[in-house]
């Protein structure tokens, strides 16, 4: 009997194939005279009462590809393509067309006698094998995807655990309108040693805290040599991570963070040649940390020093620098959870966090969690609680378990009646005669159960409930704890369409939101801040920290400006002609990172490293995150581009195409070994036998459209004294082959083309809900797909609609489900 062979054994591929579910390109040509009778055959959608065997036996081209399929490649790749233990054990799926799949099979199937099938049976065979189990669609008919049970991730531990906090310390106003129109600290400063309100002389807010007062003092009516400085707000984090507060002052001063009792920094009492402090902190994306620095200017006897003080921080994967004004929030803030256990890495192999596996060192991690957020009950929560009670005549056992009760509540999202706190918090009054062991028994038996653990186990809640928790894990990866929110719950106010719309439009302008966006946007781009951008110091000078810092910056506003205006436009994510620039990113990447003229369009803001504008227009050299310096860097090596790098980004996170990696890694050529070529010629010359261009086909062409931006992403005419060839090419899935020039002509591809509609809308899908678009029914992709396009790319309202789809699928099915508004309606800031 004949068999397709395994093409990863076969001896012109020593790359997994097509079969494999890379879906690669191959060369176009031999099987050009049967694109007609493939294109004939192309996947029929399946009609809900057309079983897959009909289908195939009313077209005749599909009939005559089973027949063949039985025939010559059934002992190998067994049925349906499942694959067989002594051939070929891996199933046939993949994103290539049938015209790829014909070409393949004209030129290597069967591996004994390749001539055996070609013409129309080949075509043929390759229609049934795409048709019947290959292509997309047809692994969705076949094995329809579902909803799996999910654990909380890392970061929905985190943020779940700051809003429970937040319920009782006060709820922190996340409105990012309301963060974007404050900026700084506020500060009081009194003449003298104490705080006496008719010593007050000053009250304003700082943009910063970095001054030197010398002998003129902190301003008028304040002498130098005595005073007392109070400053008041909140330090803003848009990323999780650990961050290193720095102060330094000659100066006695305390510092105060996350709640008034915790005190970060003791400098009370001056010590001799001790001006700096640094502390390191674990600090949670979308929260408000409440800060308060204390300075005295004490006389000495003797000289008295001049006043000093400046607040820095060392953020994720950054420099040290001044906190800058849009970090802070004068005023103050509620007290909020500063959490420092550390969560094990998820699992992200699906380019999204899942929260799949239960092992020992994520157990640990959550007991180390729930007792920190013991202690946080017990010596913040409860404190204050009781502060506020204090004249209530209940005992204070019946005040505990009351606290407790509300905790229990809130943390298993939903209701007294549903929840039954009292079977936690009984057991735990009557055990134990220290409030700390009964708060501590009670945390822990909250946190670790099931119902805390696994928002999806939606018994007893009711149908409002359901929605709520959905659209605030989706949307804040939190459970809900706006008091608007909670009062929709009570009054069941969630259970049809529109008005899930209106609370996730609502709940949209977050700053958990945007943090969530944020972290799925670089997760796209591929970019983390631990990742090591140093290039070779002789070849691009002045590429530094400082620099590298300030790319991170531009790159964070560009998205922010994009996404968050009025049109949030994915296109220009692709395509936009300019970025944000400040004076060192121009001093570096020369005229087309200057500030835009005057009269054109743009934002100011400063911080601690200068003025951010948007810089001129250049449609060749802004093109975009495409071009923008930190992804160039990022996608090269340590002193040359990487075309490959590039276009396997290209491909797999633009493009949403399949891709799995070589057998064998490989190293570039030395530059040293062929020295007269450029960087194009060199690793066509390295990728040019056959077995490599079974994947290098597809991924060259696009990564060489980026050749005009060396490895620091600066734009250059100029290779090895060549001029750049920055030619590329696309080939679709309809087997259609796109030329194009540069950067440019790249964007412009990739934004016409429904492959990076559809990557990005999956992408989004999956990073915010955490579960397969396709589990939420089978045409779910291609009707939100449109719908963004419909809406003329408009991110926001696809988060929208992304968090509406999961949260009505907890609608009960008896209950009419309206429909939505039409698409050219967008999402409301």
């Amino acid at each position: 009997m004949r068999r397709i062979p395994n093409l990863v054994r076969a001896s012109t591929f020593s790359c997994p194939g097509i079969f494999a579910g890379m879906g690669m390109i191959f060369r176009i040509g031999a099987a050009a005279s049967f694109a007609l009778l493939a294109c004939m055959a192309q996947p029929v959608p399946a009609a809900e009462s057309s079983s897959l065997d009909s289908v195939i036996a009313e077209d005749p081209v599909l009939s005559a590809g089973l027949k063949i399929y039985a025939e010559q490649c059934l002992q190998c790749h067994g049925e349906k393509g499942s694959g067989t233990e002594d051939f070929y054990p891996d199933p046939l799926v993949g994103d290539g067309s049938i015209g790829e799949l014909t070409e393949i099979i004209v030129d290597t199937m069967p591996e004994e006698d390749p001539d055996l099938c070609v013409g129309e049976e080949a075509a043929a065979v390759a229609a049934y094998i795409h048709h019947a189990f290959y292509s997309e669609a047809a692994q969705i008919r076949n094995r329809p995807p579902r909803q799996s049970l999910q654990r909380l991730t890392g970061t929905q531990f985190r943020q779940s655990l700051s809003d429970l906090y937040a319920h009782f310390a006060g709820l922190q106003e996340t409105t990012w309108e309301n963060h974007q129109s404050k900026h700084g600290l506020s500060v009081s400063i009194y003449e003298g040693k104490g705080w006496k309100k008719e010593n007050r002389k000053i009250e304003r807010v700082d943009s910063v805290v970095d001054f030197d007062f010398g002998k003129e003092g902190p301003g008028e009516g304040v002498p130098w040599d005595e005073f007392h400085a109070h400053w008041d707000g909140g330090l803003r984090v848009e990323q999780t991570g650990r961050y290193e507060i720095v102060v330094r002052s000659k100066t006695s001063f305390t510092m105060d963070f996350g709640h008034d009792s915790k005190q970060l920094i003791d400098n009370h009492v001056q010590s001799e040649g001790r001006n700096e402090f640094r502390r390191t902190l674990l600090l949670t994306g979308g929260r408000v940390y409440p800060l308060e620095i204390d300075l005295n200017q004490r006389k000495r006897k003797g000289e008295t020093p001049p006043a000093s003080i400046s607040l820095s921080w060392v953020p994720p994967g950054g420099i040290e620098t001044i906190i800058p004004a849009s970090a802070l929030v004068p005023g103050w803030s509620p007290p909020a959870l500063q959490l420092s256990t550390t969560m094990p890495p998820d699992d992200s192999s699906y380019g999204f966090e899942r929260g799949i596996s239960v092992d020992v060192a994520w157990d640990s991690a959550v007991t180390e969690g729930a007792i920190e957020f013991a202690v946080a009950m017990r010596d913040q929560l409860w404190n204050e609680y009781v502060r506020k009670h204090r004249k209530d005549e209940r005992s204070r056992e019946e005040k505990l378990k009351d606290f407790l009760s509300d905790f229990v509540t809130v943390a298993h999202r939903g209701n007294a009646e549903a929840v039954h706190p009292e079977r936690i918090v009984v057991p735990a009054i009557e055990a134990f005669e220290d409030e700390t062991d009964i708060t501590k028994s009670v945390v822990l038996m909250t946190l670790k159960s099931p119902r805390f653990l696994y928002p999806s186990l939606d018994a007893d809640r009711t149908v409002s409930q359901q929605v709520a928790n959905r659209l605030a894990l989706v949307l804040h990866d939190s459970l809900p704890s706006e008091g608007w929110l909670q009062d929709r719950i009570k009054k069941d106010q969630l259970r049809d369409e529109q008005s899930i719309r209106r609370a996730a439009e609502r709940m949209l302008d977050d700053a958990r939101t945007r943090v969530k966006l944020k972290q799925m946007l670089y997760h796209w781009m591929e970019l983390g801040p631990e990742d090591d951008l140093r290039k070779d110091d002789e070849k691009y000078p002045g590429f530094s920290e400082e620099l590298i810092a300030d790319l991170r910056t531009s790159l964070d506003q560009f998205l922010d400006a994009t996404v968050w205006s009025e049109t949030s436009d994915f296109r220009q994510l692709l395509a936009a002609d300019w970025s944000f620039t400040n004076q060192r990113l121009a001093d570096f990447y020369g005229e087309a990172w200057k500030p835009a003229k005057s009269g054109d369009e743009n934002t100011d803001e400063q911080n601690g490293s200068g003025t951010w504008t948007q810089s001129v227009r250049d449609p060749n050299i802004h093109v975009g995150v495409l071009t923008h310096p930190l992804v160039m860097a990022r996608l090269s090596y340590h002193s040359a581009t990487s075309p490959i790098h590039r276009g396997v980004f290209l491909i797999r996170h633009v493009m949403g195409r399949t891709l799995r990696p070589p057998n064998e890694a490989f190293s570039p050529l030395s530059p040293d070994l062929h020295p007269d070529l450029t960087t194009r010629e060199r690793v066509a010359l390295q990728t040019s036998p056959e077995s490599c261009q079974i994947c290098h086909s597809r991924i060259n062409p696009l990564g060489f459209a980026l050749e005009h931006f060396d490895a620091v992403g600066r734009f250059r005419e100029k290779d090895m004294n060549k001029n750049v060839d920055a030619s590329g090419s696309y080939l679709t899935r309809d087997d259609e082959r796109i030329e194009f020039e540069g950067a440019r002509g790249l964007a412009e591809v990739a934004i016409a083309n429904p492959d990076t509609h559809r990557a990005f809308v999956t992408r989004m899908f999956q990073y915010f809900v955490k579960q397969p678009v396709a589990s939420y029914g089978t045409h779910g992709l291609d009707e939100l797909t449109e719908s963004f396009r419909q809406s003329d790319f408009n991110i926001k309202k696809l988060m929208v609609d992304i968090a509406v789809i999961a949260a009505s699928d907890a609608l009960p099915d008896s209950e009419p489900k309206k429909k939505q508004p039409k698409n050219n309606q967008t999402a409301g800031a």
